[in-house]
């Protein structure tokens, strides 16, 4: 009886301690359904798209003449003069800029509203990395509730095996309290000589006696032994209830874990933070796609931030050159039209009386105070200055990210291919060891120390998968590779 129910708990907890298999459930939402939520939805992204739209129009502003200036002027009393009388005065005056002010300006917000863009770009990516990064941090954590989960389980299917046994023991040491064989061997010596001389009968109890002294002793250390087994088998119940105790609140912080990073996952995606995020029951390997030179290469020819501070230096050297034209005389044609009455008192009788004139005007403007002109030219020249170093260093910082996210590529995949071998390993040496714990071979510490190294390593396989793939998402984030299809457009 007591067989059977070892091989059943044994089989049990065999089936439970394999490693986690079979094909991913499929849920409603996926990553690549996030990323395009997150796309339309997240405010950080609409706002360096609606900063980009606002860019744009400036374009018109800046390149469009100002506006032309109208005067009008009424004579309460008419002015005489010599053909007639002066009733009133119009002038409309349209101002040019030099040659070139207007193209470069509008250069210079082309320009502005290409990084803009840039900007909004490298939100998108920011966001896309986010949202990948979290939903693989809430993998991990999904699988480790999981795992000690399933941890509990087999700890409570322990106890059961360490129970039967524990109530097995006191059986066993019954049986070996039966009559003592020396005792009836002395009982019927005595009673089929009992007239035989005293030399006799002290001899054979003094062996009797001599026998049931051996056998007492040997008896109390049995029951000794039997008592102490007792007691580490009580001591095996114990323990296994403390780990139970503690694998259930790793759980608990576990799962408010879980709701922080849910929380903040559907920040990025715009939605109530109570909204449930699914994941997978088993994620596969992500590829790169790119060697890591490429990658290199790309950082430094397609990040946007780069391409940003390009467009911007580009900008003020257009805006360089507008400032520089702006020292130039601005021209100014115009019509100044004069609004005459006839008069009876003019002189003579000519042809003028009463005619309205039209004059045409020009002006220039005379940019003689040069200061504010050469500051605002050097002013430019020191922008695209700290631009180019603005450049340089954030090319650096990007090269250093290069490299950190290069480190836990490498050193993810170091730790799947140990951490694949290292739970082949503990699995086998966790079946031998359970074998050999249901005929009470080994120590129940053995069992939960081996049981412990393969869930480690089963959850170490886990978080070694989620963090290749997230350094994967972040040097295809660095270096602006587009793999997501339409969600670029």
């Amino acid at each position: 009886m007591k067989t059977t129910v070892y091989k059943k708990l044994l089989i049990t907890l065999i089936a439970l301690g394999s490693c986690l298999t079979g094909n991913s459930q499929q849920y409603p939402d996926s990553l690549i359904r996030y990323l395009e939520i997150a796309a339309r939805n997240n405010p950080g992204i609409l706002q360096k798209f609606n900063e980009y739209e606002a860019a744009l129009q400036k374009i018109p502003q800046v390149g469009s003449l100002s506006d032309p200036e109208l005067s009008m002027g009424v004579f309460l009393s008419p002015m005489e003069i010599m053909d007639g009388k002066q009733v009133a005065d119009i002038r409309l005056m349209q101002m040019f800029p030099w040659f070139g002010v207007l193209k470069n300006a509008k250069d210079e917000m082309s320009l502005m509203a290409k990084a803009k863009f840039e900007l909004f770009r490298d939100a998108k990516l920011q966001v896309f990395y986010d949202v990948q990064r979290n939903w693989y941090e809430l993998y991990k954590v999904q699988k480790d509730i999981s795992i000690s989960e399933k941890n509990i389980e087999i700890l409570k299917i322990i106890d059961r095996l360490a129970l039967v046994k524990f109530k097995a023991a006191p059986s066993e040491g019954s049986g070996t309290t039966s009559s003592n064989p020396v005792i009836s061997s002395v009982s019927a010596q005595n009673n089929g000589a009992g007239s035989s001389g005293m030399k006799t009968i002290g001899a054979v109890q003094g062996n009797s006696v001599s026998t049931l002294s051996n056998q007492t002793s040997s008896q109390m250390q049995t029951g000794s032994m039997g008592s102490s087994e007792n007691n580490s088998e009580l001591t095996d119940i114990y323990r296994i209830q403390i780990e139970t105790g503690d694998l259930e609140n790793s759980i608990s912080l576990l799962k408010n874990q879980r709701n922080t990073i849910m929380a903040q996952f559907n920040t990025y995606l715009n939605r109530p933070v109570t909204t449930p995020v699914f994941t997978y029951e088993n994620i596969a390997v992500d590829s790169l796609g790119f060697s890591l030179i490429a990658v290199s290469d790309s950082i430094l020819a397609n990040n946007p931030i780069l391409i940003m501070l390009d467009f911007e230096k580009q900008s003020i050297e257009a805006r360089k050159k507008m400032v520089t034209r702006m020292g130039y005389p601005m021209l100014g044609l115009g019509l100044n039209y004069s609004l005459i009455s006839k008069s009876a008192t003019a002189m003579g009788t000519s042809d003028m009386n009463g005619k309205d004139m039209i004059m045409p005007m020009v002006t220039v403007t005379l940019p003689i105070y040069r200061k504010k002109y050469n500051s605002m030219i050097n002013e430019a020249e020191l922008l695209k200055t700290a631009t180019s170093q603005n450049y340089q260093a954030t090319a650096n910082s990007l090269q250093i990210e290069y490299y950190h996210a290069v480190q836990l590529y490498q050193d993810a995949q170091r730790r799947i291919k140990l951490y694949d071998n290292q739970y082949q390993l503990a699995s086998k040496s966790l079946d031998l060891t359970l074998k050999s714990f249901s005929v009470s071979n080994s120590a129940l510490t053995d069992v939960l120390r081996i049981r412990q190294q393969t869930l480690d390593y089963e959850l170490k396989q886990v978080e070694a998968v989620a963090d290749l793939n997230t350094a994967i998402a972040w040097l295809k984030r660095l270096g602006n590779l587009e793999i997501y299809g339409n969600l670029w457009k």
